[in-house]
């Protein structure tokens, strides 16, 4: 019985674990669209790091707190935010490492212009996260824009570490 017990506990964590990390990305976007950039930056460690297609197609590393705060108060962020901007995490494949994790998924984000709005941006992105004394927190995130690169797919491909 003592066993069924703890198999259960290990059972139920895991699932909590999984429900707290959808749950922390799935507050970036409704953070970032909405201006605020200290909570955003607040979803990783200190030191974590935003790794993303750049403008000029190259990845661009930015660090937590301070330079993810700095990105989202950019005026081309700011911009976006004040014309309407719906920055959306799809459900992403996670995968459990005691008191690491790993997820692997999409992002995909919708910009208004005038009266409509069209999808602006599609990525894949893996995430890195560590349970912290806050809870979980993203360690690294690691985001290609769906190009059909070999960079896009490998980020694809990580996936495959936890069938």
């Amino acid at each position: 019985m003592e066993q069924k017990l703890e198999e259960l506990a290990a059972r139920l964590r895991a699932a909590e674990d999984q429900l707290d990390i959808l749950r922390l990305l799935n507050r970036y976007g409704p953070l970032v669209d909405s201006g605020s950039a200290a909570e955003a930056a607040d979803l990783w460690v200190a030191g974590g790091g935003y790794d993303f297609t750049g403008v000029t197609g190259d990845g661009t590393r930015v660090e937590a707190p301070r330079g993810l705060a700095a990105l989202y108060q950019t005026d081309v962020h700011t911009d976006l935010v004040a014309t309407g901007v719906a920055h959306l995490t799809a459900r992403p494949h996670i995968t459990l490492h005691g008191e690491t994790a790993d997820a692997v998924g999409y992002s995909l984000v919708i910009r208004r212009e005038d009266d409509h709005w069209y999808l602006w941006r599609a990525a894949i992105n893996h995430w890195a996260l560590a349970r912290t004394a806050d809870g979980w927190r993203i360690t690294e995130r690691y985001n290609r824009v769906l190009d059909g690169s070999l960079e896009s797919r490998a980020t694809m491909r990580r996936i495959l570490a936890d069938p």
